[in-house]
């Protein structure tokens, strides 16, 4: 509850407590009324009672002066009505000079402690207010207060009809009212003039509290502001009394025109102002009471009574709740008879209401004020709106109307005194709640509503700086760059949305919910109240309004389900505001202000006076001249607005908040790819922020920081569109779309500027390359502002971010630039040389390969530098292939320029792989960079071995070389490793080895000479067949390589079969080639599956040619080496057949050799009859190979060990 959390003491200072006391807020050890509660057992029934004092203005109390039996109170004492700090204004108020025409008593204490008001207490009102409402029951007194709602708090305060009536009679204001009450309540309504005996008894118990004041202090009184400004003067027109009621009453001619000056009237004049606790309800209560103390007493409150009359239930509450209120344990009643001091009596609080005449229950009082709090709660709903709480003298009926409503029938709204005090304490509130940076999101729909209902009572032309300055309050409620999720986080109050109470909802249904309030015997009543209290007796009954209505929820926050809702309502409240500054420029002169003396808390103040670095704004001019801006230097703007001005200022901040506002949709747009809406709105934001810049005297290292955040969105968006040319007419479409919303905010910033100085960076250009270098000015303007002060080094993400967006669009750049070499390249006539324009694009490209390389190692992304040295090394081999184009092919030699940018672009790869340092880094571009670089050895070594450059170097050299490039190229190619590139991988090995082992081969065929060497050549040939073969049988697509491999390899040991003499020897080399074609089975199988897919391919449409339907295959090249193969088979059949024949017979019987040879025969004997049918289709001839493969090697195994000696 509220009051525990302020049982230490006294709360600081509030804002106007230093104005009109000039006393300190008093420490718990000296505040004259102890702070912590009391909770009192009074006739059998507990009432809880709790006051903590928050501000007092009275000095350390003293003993009463106990007067001798038989003063005359009629002489008066010699201090009478002189200025005295111990009564403070009780001495001269008790005579009703001051105290008449307070209306505003509750604002006072409200703007006094704005902390309070909306949240945590139920009612503000005086103590006098308070104890009238609880004795409604008992009295039949008329009853009339205004009634205030702002947040959960009411606000209560006295309406006196005599006195506006008497005054409306003088100005003819409220007239309105005046008619209303006569017809409905009064009808012979006139002003009640009060007796002789009132104001006798008052003069009395005023000279009796002067008597009472201790000697000594009454003759040096200690007067405050405040107290001087109470004088004890019975002047109707006295200046206090004027000021109360703002216009249309009896303001000056000067002032009357602006209502918002009445507020300085609105002034705290209690003593002291207590947080009072009763109950369950929290209580801001003003109370004048004078407090007296001394010797055994520590707190007593003064009472004279006539001793003829006896004390009565009104008498006996009225005491028991001032004393509640202030904590006063006893009561100290004087006696007198006309006058005549007879005896004084001591009582304690908790006594007074056991005693006689006087009997009241203490839990029926408690009762009252539950039932009165709840039944002002359930039907005051409309924020802004003032009720009238009525109850006629003599009446048990208790009305509640609605005088807004009531006065908006008369067409004029600033009719009711109340409008400007109400806007202004709702802006007070939300202003306070605003500025605790650290509170829960769960008061934003609080604010927004205290802020919509402020803007709705005030009038535009009236109030322009209240109006735009709580229009941008409520443009910073949403915070626009807060992740979805968070949106939803304060669920429990998005539930309450029905029961919220805001400007759009009608609240009319509560008064149908409650039935029992709203029934009445006059029906001309029913239409014009809002609710009824038949009786006052209902009052007493326990709970009886509470059960149908609880307190009502705080209003929830609207849910914006996505960001561009959120954005959307942001720029409505922006604009709303810009209108109001701009309205105001016109007629400066006569603007009123909302409170002279209390400057409006703005957030933008704490950021004018931060101030920016020195030279910042020089640094900023230059970059906007070099931009193209064309407002350099004019802090004014077009308008006219004076820099420092309130509309400077707040035209500044809501400028700021559309340009962020935009920023955001744009990158909504962005992500949903909508690319030609993100420009559009980026386009927005930088119009805002040039204005901004236009206007700015002072400029702040953040606002920049924004513009460099733009400026890289706005980078991010063309390489986009760059990116995304297929779809170019949608984009255009919806970067030409405008809102009405957009076109008037534009309208406003062009008041002040012409919005051209970021023209360049948001045009939606045709072309691709102006597309992509207008993205990378974009980025490199980001980049510039980064280098103005220290703003690098205070966001190193924004800066790593925008060099990285560096590095990406001049890498984009670069390959543009390539592509376009590559494709003049595909165009030239073969025998032409390179072109002026394809070295020219190299150049470029080159250039922006380096710059960006630069750009991602200054921020150390060594994985995108790597990349970039990959793709100029792509970029050297394209230059290298230029140049190897520009030869005759028949008379083609590998140039010197091609092995020199081949080399330049080796250089590139492998520096990329020192970049990245480990395969760990980045698996992926590390494999990708090593595939590079084994490409490109892979190619040099390809080209120098078709087209060597015998002219230049010789053979042994070349085919050194060859052989160095190759094996690099092995080694860059990683066979072992499970990824997508593996199968390539293993291609890319086997062609090496296939082609070193053909180059060993050739080498051996045409030496001659050194036998070391050729032997050396033949090893070499030997391991790289074999090692070409087992790659090529891992793969299954590459059945004719695997194929040819292996006949290559029969070849070479038919020509090491040339050089051998001896029949063993001869018999060893054709068993090791027929085991060599034993195992192309694989590839036979391969091939005869590939056919078989083929045949049945076509069953459904027949005019598909076989051959066409398997691009894998090639047919021809089949069957090319299928009839190379039958005819080397053949041929080792046929010698094999010799050998084994002519070594039978020198030789004695061998078994195995002859089933060997059998086989042989018979193999050799079906191939023939094979070979000779030209009628056998391909699949078929593939067939018989497969069988006499098989046969081979089930005969090759029946002999293992013996076929060869």
């Amino acid at each position: 509850m509220m009051g525990d959390s302020k049982e230490a003491g006294a709360e600081a200072s509030p804002p106007g407590a230093a104005a009109r006391g000039g006393h300190s807020v008093l420490s718990q050890a000296e505040s004259e009324e102890p702070a912590q509660g009391s909770a009192l057992f009074l006739g059998g029934n507990e009432v809880k009672s709790r006051a903590v004092v928050k501000y007092s203005s009275a000095p350390p109390r003293t003993a009463f002066a106990r007067l001798e039996e038989k003063t005359d109170l009629k002489l008066p004492p010699a201090n009478w009505l002189r200025e005295s700090a111990k009564l403070g204004p009780a001495g001269t108020t008790i005579l009703g000079n001051s105290k008449r025409s307070k209306p505003f008593s509750s604002f006072g204490m409200a703007y006094d402690f704005i902390d309070s008001v909306g949240n945590d207490v139920d009612v503000v009102s005086d103590s006098e207010n308070i104890k009238k409402l609880l004795k409604i029951p008992y009295s039949k007194s008329h009853v009339s207060m205004a009634v205030h709602r702002i947040g959960r708090t009411l606000l209560l305060d006295e309406l006196d009809i005599q006195e506006l009536f008497m005054r409306s009679s003088q100005t003819g204001d409220w007239t309105w009212l005046k008619e209303f009450y006569q017809r409905l309540i009064d009808q012979k309504w006139q002003r009640k003039k009060k007796s002789k005996e009132h104001w006798y008894q008052k003069a009395i118990l005023s000279k009796f509290l002067y008597y009472s004041i201790n000697g000594d202090g009454a003759a040096q009184p200690v007067p405050s502001p405040a107290e001087q400004q109470e004088s004890s003067s019975s002047d109707q027109t006295h200046d206090s009394e004027g000021a109360s009621w703002p216009a249309p009453f009896e303001m000056p001619s000067s002032v009357s025109e602006d209502p918002s000056a009445s507020s300085q009237g609105l002034k705290n004049d209690f003593v002291r102002n207590i947080l009072w606790t009763f109950e369950d309800i929290h209580m801001l209560v003003g109370s004048n009471m004078p407090i007296f103390g001394g010797g055994r007493y520590p707190a007593v409150s003064l009472r004279l009574r006539d001793n003829n009359k006896p004390i009565n239930v009104l008498t006996g509450i009225d005491y028991w709740l001032d004393n509640l209120i202030c904590n006063v344990p006893e009561l100290v009643m004087c006696f007198h008879v006309n006058g005549i001091v007879q005896k004084y009596e001591m009582i304690k609080t908790e006594e007074i209401p056991n005693l006689e005449n006087s009997n009241f229950s203490t839990k029926v009082i408690k009762d009252i004020a539950q039932n009165i709090l709840s039944f002002l709660k359930s039907n005051c709903t409309k924020e802004g709106h003032t009720y009238w709480l009525f109850k006629a003298s003599g009446s048990d009926i208790v009305k509640l109307y609605d005088l807004t409503t009531l006065c908006e029938e008369t067409e004029d709204k600033y009719q009711n005194p109340f409008t400007m005090p109400v806007a202004i304490l709702l802006y007070k509130v939300a202003c306070n709640m605003m500025m605790k940076k650290n509170q829960n999101k769960k008061h934003y729909g609080t604010i927004r509503t205290l802020l919509l209902n402020c803007v709705k009572l005030l009038d535009k032309s009236r109030h322009p700086q209240i109006i735009a300055s709580a229009n941008y309050m409520l443009s910073e409620l949403f915070q626009l760059d807060e992740p979805k999720k968070e949106e939803n986080s304060d669920s429990p109050l998005n539930e309450n949305s029905d029961e919220s109470y805001s400007e759009e909802e009608e609240e009319m249904p509560d008064s149908d919910e409650n039935g029992s309030y709203s029934t009445s015997s006059d029906p001309a009543d029913d239409n014009k109240a809002v609710a009824i209290i038949k009786s006052v007796g209902e009052l007493s009954v326990p709970e009886k309004y509470k059960s149908i209505h609880q307190i009502r929820p705080s209003c929830a926050f609207p849910v914006c389900h996505d960001t561009e809702e959120r954005c959307r309502l942001v720029l409505s409240y922006v604009l709303e505001g810009l209108k109001s500054v701009d309205s105001s420029i016109k007629k400066e002169s006569d603007l009123p202000a909302a409170d002279p003396n209390t400057p409006i808390p703005l957030k933008y103040e704490d950021e004018s006076t931060k101030g920016g670095p020195e030279g910042l704004e020089k640094q900023m001019a230059l970059f906007l001249d070099k931009m193209g801006s064309l407002q350099k230097g004019n802090c004014s703007g077009q308008s006219g607005m004076t820099p420092g001005s309130w509309q400077h200022k707040m035209k500044l901040q809501l400028i700021l908040k559309s340009s962020k506002a935009y920023y955001i949709l744009s990158d909504a747009a962005m992500s949903l790819q909508k690319y030609g809406r993100a420009l559009r709105y980026i386009k927005l934001a930088l119009q805002s922020h040039d204005t901004y810049c236009c206007l700015c005297t002072n400029m702040l290292s953040e606002v920049l920081l924004f513009l460099s955040q733009y400026l890289t969105l706005c980078g991010d968006i063309q390489l986009m569109l760059a990116q995304n040319a297929n779809n170019r007419a949608a984009h255009l479409e919806e970067f030409n779309y405008q809102t009405k919303e957009d076109q008037e905010i534009l309208h406003s910033l062009h008041r002040e500027s012409s919005c051209q100085g970021f023209a360049w960076a948001t045009d939606l250009s045709t072309d691709l390359e102006s597309q992509l270098s207008v993205s990378c000015k974009c980025y490199e303007a980001a980049n510039e502002i980064l280098q103005f002060s220290d703003l690098k080094s205070q966001n190193p993400e924004h800066y790593v971010q925008v060099l990285k967006r560096m590095g990406n669009i001049r890498n984009e750049i670069g390959v543009f630039y390539m592509n376009q070499a590559a494709a003049l390249q595909g165009e030239r006539v073969v025998s032409k040389s390179v072109s002026a324009a394809e070295q020219q694009l190299w150049k470029k490209s080159f250039s922006c390969f380096e710059k960006g390389i630069h750009n991602f190692e200054s921020i150390d992304d060594a994985t995108n530098a790597a990349l970039l040295l990959c793709n100029t090394g792509r970029l050297m081999r394209v230059c290298a292939q230029a140049h190897c184009g520009a030869e005759d092919e028949f008379k083609r030699e590998f140039s010197p320029e091609e092995g020199l940018y081949y080399s330049k672009a080796v250089d590139y790869y492998l520096k990329a792989l020192r970049s990245l340092g480990t395969r760990d880094m980045h698996p992926v571009v590390w494999d990708s960079v090593n595939w590079e670089l084994s490409t490109t050895y892979f190619t040099m070594a390809t080209l120098q071995q078709d087209y060597a450059p015998l002219s230049r170097k010789a053979q042994e050299q070349i085919e050194k070389e060859v052989s160095e490039a190759m094996m690099k190229s092995l080694k860059h190619c990683d066979v072992d490793s499970a990824t997508a590139r593996q199968p390539l991988c293993q291609y890319r090995a086997a062609t090496i080895h296939h082609r070193l082992a053909s180059m060993y081969h050739s080498c051996l065929r045409n030496q001659v000479g050194d036998e070391h060497l050729r032997k050396q050549h033949r090893v070499l040939a030997d391991l790289h067949y074999s090692k070409a073969a087992k790659l090529f049988q891992l793969l299954k697509d590459a059945p004719c390589e695997l194929l040819r491999v292996q006949l290559e390899r029969v070849a070479f040991a038919e020509f090491q079969m040339t050089s051998q003499n001896s029949n063993v020897g001869k018999l060893k080399t054709l068993s090791g080639a027929l085991d060599i074609m034993v195992r192309t089975e694989r590839a036979f199988q391969l091939i005869r599956k590939e056919l078989v897919e083929e045949c049945d391919q076509p069953k459904n449409d027949e005019a598909v040619p076989a051959a066409d339907s398997s691009p894998n295959l090639n047919r021809e090249e089949v069957i090319k080496l299928l009839s190379i193969f039958e005819s080397r088979l053949s041929f080792l059949l046929l010698q094999s057949i010799k050998l084994l024949s002519s070594s039978k017979k020198k030789m004695s019987s061998n078994t195995e050799e002859d089933i060997v040879l059998q086989t042989n025969k018979q193999i050799y004997s079906q191939l023939l009859r094979a070979t000779a049918n030209r009628n056998s289709t391909l699949l078929e001839r593939i067939d018989v190979i497969i069988c006499l493969l098989e046969q081979l090697a089930s005969g090759s195994n029946g002999s293992s060990g013996s076929a060869v000696p």
